[in-house]
């Protein structure tokens, strides 16, 4: 008998945006090891991706962890205009491995002008997605932080 995956079952991801407040190494580094700690303990997958103007973050997991989490970082202080770009369930998490992937700014694909003008807010979600699936995929060749 085969078994049935009910929607409930499957992965939610979640990804948004959101400006850095006080953005600096020191910052980063803060949110990566929060972020990679509380993570591992809630079942939670990802990746961020950051420069100076922005924060773009992949989350992935139960619905209940990733609404809860997702809520933690709204009351971040640390992000200012977080934007909530796509949430769906998946069948197949992008970053199983990692509690939370750090990407250099190089996989940004829109300039800070294009983000300034809000460019997140007029691109098909497919895009965004794009973006992190590829990560993944290059995650899985390399060593990144």
């Amino acid at each position: 008998m085969s078994k049935v995956m009910h929607l409930n079952d499957k992965p939610m991801q979640l990804i948004y945006a959101s400006q850095p407040f006080g953005y600096d190494s020191a910052t980063l580094n803060s949110i990566l090891n929060e972020a990679r700690s509380c993570n591992s303990r809630n079942g939670i997958t990802g990746a961020l991706v950051c420069r100076h103007d922005i924060y773009l973050q992949l989350l992935e997991g139960s619905s209940e962890a990733v609404n809860s989490t997702f809520m933690r970082i709204c009351r971040d202080d640390r992000h200012a205009g977080i934007n909530k770009l796509v949430c769906r369930r998946v069948n197949d998490r992008f970053f199983g491995k990692w509690a939370m992937l750090h990407d250099p700014e190089i996989s940004i694909i829109w300039n800070q002008r294009q983000i300034k003008d809000g460019i997140l807010d007029h691109i098909p979600q497919s895009e965004i997605t794009g973006m992190f699936k590829s990560i993944s995929l290059r995650s899985n060749l390399k060593d990144l932080e």
